[in-house]
């Protein structure tokens, strides 16, 4: 079998199923558990948003599977991320028998021994790629690390800044994440940027905002207390200093889009120091501006970090008002500047566009997507239970799927 039938022959069995979305995932979990009961203890124990998640994430593993290259390094990615969920091996095997026969079951008699075939190698390259690279990074860090909570404050009704302290040593770079599992909700990852660059004493920072039925989110900001234990994901994400620091930067952060924006500068001020650094900050009010005392400090601290707090919707702020995708460009000449934007997907691709059309080259922009068009991996969508999907890579999104 070619490549080109096996692409052929997997896209029109899924045609066959696209509306048998929420059947298919139940009858995809019922039959995993039954004849596996011992995993499912990997799954949350609600499971109504896994079912719903199923089914794209098949469509995202159908689109992306004639671009092998961004798959395999996707794949990659999300086999070493399964290592917290306590993913094994030979848990792909499981999950493979089930899937096929809820796929032969739903699509019905077009279903041909081809199809079979054609699935069985595409999911047998899956697992191996995601379990390969799993067993590789084993050997040199933890599946998850266990942090204790050694700071929580309140900045609104909703929105907490949260400091912890791993018990061991942890990896990552300014502007990047981590996911979060609470022990009131066990098995549920989110993830959220750290809001600072590495620090000597280790200690981590987040700014997380509770969102309407969001499990840990809510369980972060109204219940978490000092002393409490949290576990957290490896370092991950692509919003990181290039090799070669620019000497002009701009950075624009929207909400709680300043938590990765907040540990680049801090990186920025104290290994780069550029000559000219920009940092607009915008919210819709002024109390929404929940850490500018800290970026006042920051500025007042290295006078080259020229601190622009932007209110949209507030009558009588006497500072910069206006939308942050319309005040920024208009703000000045930004040709020459490396730029980093986060915030809200809505404002970072309107940024993006119109910084672009303002001679911005596309790779000084940089800046990662909550939401991504690919949803690449089917054990992802088993396992993830997610409130949105996550951030996606520097340019547009290919294919990361848990949220902050």
């Amino acid at each position: 079998m070619t490549e080109t039938d096996q692409l052929t022959l997997i896209r029109s069995s899924f045609a066959l199923l696209r509306d048998h979305g929420d059947k298919l995932a139940a009858h995809f979990y019922a039959t995993l558990f039954l004849h596996n009961p011992q995993l499912r203890e990997l799954f949350p124990a609600a499971m109504d948003v896994q079912r719903d998640r199923l089914f794209q994430a098949l469509a995202g593993a159908v689109r992306m599977l004639d671009r092998p290259a961004e798959l395999t390094v996707f794949l990659q990615q999300l086999g070493r991320d399964h290592r917290k969920y306590g993913v094994r091996s030979e848990h792909y095997a499981a999950v493979g028998q089930a899937l096929l026969a809820t796929l032969a079951r739903f699509a019905g008699p077009q279903w041909t021994p081809a199809h079979e075939r054609a699935w069985t190698i595409a999911y047998h390259q899956i697992a191996a790629t995601m379990s390969g690279a799993a067993e590789t990074e084993a050997d040199r860090t933890p599946p998850f690390w266990h942090a204790e909570v050694v700071g929580h404050e309140r900045r609104g009704s909703d929105l907490a800044v949260i400091t912890l302290r791993p018990h061991a040593p942890f990896p990552y770079r300014a502007g990047q994440y981590t996911t979060v599992e609470t022990p009131r909700w066990p098995r549920v990852w989110r993830p959220y940027s750290i809001a600072n660059a590495p620090r000597q004493d280790g200690l981590l920072s987040l700014q997380v905002r509770a969102v309407p039925a969001g499990w840990v989110s809510n369980a972060l900001v109204q219940h978490t207390r000092v002393g409490d234990v949290l576990r957290l994901g490896p370092g991950r994400g692509t919003l990181v200093l290039p090799e070669r620091p620019a000497r002009r930067v701009v950075c624009v952060a929207g909400g709680t889009g300043l938590a990765p924006i907040k540990a680049l500068v801090e990186a920025m001020i104290t290994h780069n120091r550029p000559l000219t650094l920009h940092l607009f900050v915008g919210a819709r009010y002024q109390r929404d501006l929940y850490d500018l005392d800290a970026l006042r400090q920051l500025a007042a601290g290295f006078p080259r970090l020229l601190l622009v707090p932007v209110v949209s919707d507030e009558i009588g702020w006497a500072g910069v008002q206006g939308r942050l995708p319309e005040v920024v460009p208009a703000q000045g000449n930004w040709q020459d500047h490396e730029v980093f934007l986060a915030g809200p997907d809505a404002m970072v691709i309107s940024m993006v566009e119109r910084l672009h059309r303002g001679g911005v080259p596309a790779d000084r922009l940089h800046y990662e997507l909550s939401t991504t068009p690919e949803v690449l991996d089917i054990t992802s969508g088993l396992l993830e239970h997610t409130e949105s999907p996550k951030p996606g890579s520097g340019r547009p999104a290919t294919g990361d799927i848990t949220p902050r």
